[in-house]
């Protein structure tokens, strides 16, 4: 795999996992809301002016255009398993951002998804 192409790949990964961050920081302002079909318009309201969710959104739509790009250029069979990298983006940047807890059988599930990784970049 050429430079080029892994960094389009990263790229789109980590669009991806920024995302789903966002989406996260997002969802964490709507705590509070009954999740029923009386209040779904002002959920759905909250949702739309919601910057977070909207940047993550955001995010998601330039990683598909990065993503055709990378597929334009690299066998689908090894970068869709590049996507397990956000995993472990996704788990690092949750720690340090909003406090989840990262324990001894998550760190070995990281552990292999980074093994997995690279044994596909390698092929």
């Amino acid at each position: 795999m050429k430079g080029a192409e892994l960094a389009l790949i990263l790229t789109g990964v980590l669009l991806n996992a920024v995302a789903q961050l966002l989406l996260k920081a997002g969802a964490r302002s709507i705590v509070g809301f009954e999740f029923n079909a009386g209040n779904a318009l002002a959920i759905a309201g909250r949702l739309v002016l919601n910057a977070p969710i909207i940047a993550g959104l955001a995010c998601y739509a330039i990683s598909v255009v990065v993503w055709i790009l990378a597929l334009s250029r690299v066998d689908v069979s090894v970068a869709y398993p590049m996507l397990s990298i956000g995993y472990v983006v996704n788990a690092v940047a949750a720690a340090w951002l909003f406090g989840e807890p990262v324990g001894a059988l998550r760190i070995a599930g990281i552990g292999v998804i980074i093994v997995g990784v690279w044994l596909v970049a390698r092929s």
